[in-house]
């Protein structure tokens, strides 16, 4: 994903309103590689999520910059599936021609 993307997703309303951490979050995974997303499998249990990102801490949560709360797995697998499906999203409205971000 490029810069762009990332901004949006970033600002992507939720289903609820979002905190520092929900913002730290969303910048934090539109930051992960093109390789390191490919490698992850939904599938995987928590102790696989955890292996395969390798930024937790020994108490389960996510070392994050500028968060108010703890991050645990099942919140990072949530918003991990909401951030790929986004991307799926975007590039499906860009092959057809009509981008679902705003310029």
């Amino acid at each position: 994903m490029n810069e762009n993307s990332q901004i949006d997703f970033e600002r992507l309303p939720g289903d609820q309103p979002l905190d520092e951490t929900d913002l730290s979050l969303r910048a934090y995974l539109a930051g992960l590689s093109e390789e390191h997303l490919a490698q992850y499998d939904a599938s995987w249990s928590d102790e696989q999520v955890l292996a395969w990102n390798g930024n937790f801490r020994s108490d389960g949560a996510l070392m994050l910059v500028c968060c108010e709360r703890d991050v645990d797995v099942t919140e990072f697998r949530r918003v991990l599936d909401e951030y790929l499906r986004f991307r799926s999203l975007t590039e499906q409205s860009q092959l057809v021609g009509h981008p679902f971000r705003r310029a």
